[in-house]
Order: C-alpha cells, then sequence, then structure tokens
C-alpha cells in the first residue's frame, strides 16, 4: 500500500508565519514561497484572509498573493474564514486569486464553542455558502478538521465524531478532506482509525494529513498514513508554527525531517532536499533562531564542518 511518490503541502508560509509575534515583512514572505517553490514544492499554502484584528501577521494577504510569481502546474492556497474572507481573496482578480482555499472546522464541540463560539453543525451552516461560492468561481476548497486525535478542552476525540465532521465538510461539497492533529498527541493506530473513516467518503487521492510534532509522533505517524495508502501531507518549512495549547513545544512537523524520511524510504516528493534546508535556513534566520527541522540542522552543521 505504500506510495511511490508523496505530495507535500507548504503551510509554513501561512500556518507557521501567523503565529510569529514579530512582525515579518511582505518581501520577505514573498521570497520564501519563491524559495520554497524553487526546491521544487509544487503545493503551497501562502496566506489566510482573515481579519487583521485577530491576525495581524496576515494583514499583507493581498500583497503577498499579488507578489508571488505563479509557475504552472503550482497550487497556490489561501485559508478563508468566512464570506468576507473569500470576498477579499477574489477581490484582486487574477493578480490575487487562489487556485484553492481552505475551511476549516473541530471535530470538538468543545474546541469548537471555545473558539468560534458556535457548535460543530452551525460552523458548518456558515461555510455552506462559503464553499458554494468557491466552487462556483471555480476553486478547488479543502477542509481542515482540527483535534482530529484529541482537544485541550475535552481531551480524546473519537473516530465517529471525527466521521461526523467528515460526512458534514462532504454534504456540503468540499473537494478534499485535511485531517489534523492540531496538539500532536496522536499515535500511529489512532491515526489509522481515524484516517479510515475519512477513507469511507473520500478517495485517497482527496484526503492528507496534517500533523503536529508535540509528542514527537508526527514521523510515525506520517508513516502510519503511508500504510494506508494516503500521499499527500501537509508540512512546514524549519517547522514553522507552534503549538498554541503546550507552550514550548513544537508544533508542525518540518517539511525537511519529512523529505528525508521519504527519500531514505525511496519516495519520490520531487523535492530538492539541499534548496529546501536552504529556506528552511533563510527563514529561520529572518526569525532569529535555528530551524526547528533535525534535518535541517543537521545538514547545516555537516555543510559548515565540510567548509572548515
Amino acid at each position: 500500500m505504500i506510495p511511490d511518490r508523496v505530495t507535500l503541502v507548504e503551510v509554513g508560509p501561512r500556518d507557521g508565519l501567523q503565529n510569529e509575534k514579530q512582525p515579518v515583512d511582505t518581501a520577505v514572505k514573498i521570497d520564501l514561497v519563491h524559495r520554497l517553490q524553487a526546491a521544487g514544492l509544487r503545493e503551497i499554502e501562502v496566506t489566510s484572509y482573515v481579519s487583521p484584528k485577530w491576525v495581524p501577521q496576515m494583514a499583507d494577504n493581498a500583497q503577498v498573493m499579488a507578489g508571488v510569481y505563479r509557475k504552472a502546474g503550482n497550487r497556490y492556497s489561501v485559508l478563508v474564514p468566512n464570506m468576507l474572507g473569500l470576498q477579499a481573496a477574489l477581490a484582486g482578480g487574477d493578480a490575487t486569486r487562489p487556485d484553492e482555499v481552505v475551511v476549516f472546522g473541530a471535530a470538538s464541540q468543545a474546541f469548537s464553542r471555545r473558539n468560534i463560539n458556535c457548535s460543530i453543525e452551525e460552523s458548518i451552516e456558515r461555510f455552506a455558502p462559503v464553499v458554494a461560492a468557491a466552487r462556483e468561481a471555480g476553486l478547488k476548497v479543502r477542509s481542515a478538521i482540527s483535534c482530529a486525535l484529541g482537544c485541550p478542552y475535552q481531551g480524546e476525540v473519537t473516530p465517529d465524531e471525527v466521521e461526523h465532521l467528515v460526512k458534514l465538510f462532504k454534504q456540503i461539497g468540499v473537494h478534499h478532506c485535511g485531517v489534523a492533529d492540531t496538539i500532536g498527541v496522536g499515535t500511529p493506530r489512532k491515526v489509522q482509525a481515524v484516517m479510515e473513516r475519512a477513507l469511507k467518503h473520500y478517495p485517497v487521492q482527496e484526503v492528507s494529513g496534517h500533523f503536529h510534532d508535540t509528542y514527537g509522533q508526527a514521523l510515525a505517524n506520517i508513516y502510519a498514513c503511508l500504510e494506508l495508502g494516503i500521499h499527500t501531507f501537509d508540512t512546514s518549512v524549519a517547522g514553522l508554527g507552534g503549538c498554541p495549547y503546550a507552550k514550548g513545544a513544537t508544533g508542525n512537523v518540518a517539511t525537511e525531517d519529512v523529505v528525508f524520511m521519504l527519500q531514505g524510504m525511496g519516495i519520490d516528493t520531487g523535492i530538492d532536499l539541499d534548496a529546501l534546508v536552504d529556506a528552511g535556513g533563510f527563514i529561520s534566520g529572518v526569525l532569529g533562531r535555528p530551524p526547528v527541522s533535525r534535518a535541517g540542522k543537521a545538514l547545516l552543521t555537516k555543510r559548515a564542518q565540510v567548509a572548515a
């Protein structure tokens, strides 16, 4: 079942940088996207159209989208929390138009109520017209199911709860099902149990995993998905993005670590690891800290030793 090719969706420019408290220049964000696509990444989550009041880091969303050189065959996505976000994403015409939009919902009722002040079912009702409008505009719609393996408020989340949200997203016309371990508590067998529920409703090419490495389980969980034939994963260059529910813990699994593992397994990603490490080193330098990626740090150290 293990695939011979894997697609990585790079979420560092959006999911990673939005957690940064220090402002990141628009030119740096654009440069990062260019470096990532030069390294071979063909699916990049660039920014989000959210209120700058709540996420000031993403206030330059239109400028970033307009500044990115689009490579033929690549897919550039943005997160939209509501109809206003979708309208803003489309307002700039071809210069800022994404290829895909991401909508999100929590598998945990407690998380949904604490974060967006409504039930899961109410959140889907709000997203239904957004999905319909995005589809009418010719955009692909990807869902992000957060807290699929655990919730900071209710604790355990069952596969039944995840499948409930998968079915709701399917009913409103979402094309792709992304399953996210938001707090990083998932382990391989639990991940497989959840992914099997998603695969009941979506074909394998439209199911993906998004794993946080809070407890060091992300690579193992990706391998568990590979055993089911799943071949699309969200990753973040240099491990950008923290875990807001576990202070000091790492967040998104690092793209470099995933590529290193997959290359070692003989699985094609189309990504140049050296160029990817350069991109991770670049953004880490801008942020004033070393990459979280273990493979990235090891390869940068090896380079320094050779140079010396």
